[in-house]
């Protein structure tokens, strides 16, 4: 699903020296895997992320998604393909504080080329096991709650590929449980989730944790199924 080929990436600062976030990654990630991109932070894995979710194109190097190089996408072939194939889950919430839960999940679907979108948003709430929320502000949900929020509108226009970048980073040990344990469930379902992290102990609970260094890949290790943590069990 999907494939980069010799990628880096380099920033000009303000003052002209140029930084290397990324040098020559080279990853394939097959439909239906649950990977970690494990590393501090300045390693790259924030920007790995936004190549993947096509947010930026790399300096050097290819990369196809579904078997199409969209290296050279423009800005409009860009944004489409992510309307349409990717979810997007950040450490903040990103929600409008003014709305309900179903208004927020609904957003997305403004900019749907769907012939039907009736009941998308409570179906999104419903997998994240919210239906009982759907009428809450952001400000009458707690913290893990806002982001199963933030987790249903990435998936109401049920994206093929979910990416969360740091999506525990404010939450408590349960409420990160919860999320991690989501992202199972959808995982088990067919969806494929790349998930952005600094914490070891939440990247154990992925089938597969890649190691970014300066910019590198310095490890890929597979988590053998008889070792994978069930975050449910641990709740």
């Amino acid at each position: 699903m999907i494939e980069l080929q010799g990628v880096s990436k380099t920033y000009r600062r303000t003052a002209g020296d140029e930084v290397q976030a990324l040098v020559d990654v080279s990853l394939h990630i097959d439909r239906g895997e649950f990977v970690a991109i494990v590393g501090a932070s300045g390693s790259g894995k924030s920007t790995l992320m936004n190549i993947i979710g096509m947010l930026d194109v790399p300096t050097v190097g290819t990369y196809r998604f579904d078997g199409v190089d969209v290296t050279g996408f423009n800005s409009n072939e860009q944004a489409n393909t992510r309307n349409r194939k990717i979810g997007f889950v950040f450490q903040a919430f990103h929600l409008l504080p003014r709305t309900s839960a179903l208004e927020n999940v609904e957003l997305p679907l403004l900019y749907s080329d769907r012939r039907s979108i009736e009941g998308l948003a409570r179906k999104a709430l419903d997998a994240v096991r919210l239906s009982d929320r759907i009428r809450h502000r952001p400000s009458e949900l707690s913290g893990g709650q806002q982001q199963r929020v933030a987790i249903a509108r990435a998936l109401v226009n049920e994206p093929d590929l979910v990416l969360a970048d740091e999506p525990t980073g404010n939450l408590d040990r349960d409420s990160a449980l919860e999320i991690i344990s989501i992202l199972q469930c959808l995982n088990h379902d067919g969806r494929t989730i790349v998930l952005v992290t600094h914490d070891e102990q939440i990247a154990r609970y992925t089938r597969r944790i890649i190691r970014l260094e300066r910019g590198r890949i310095v490890g890929n290790q597979s988590v053998g199924k008889s070792r994978i943590a069930l975050a449910q069990e641990a709740l």
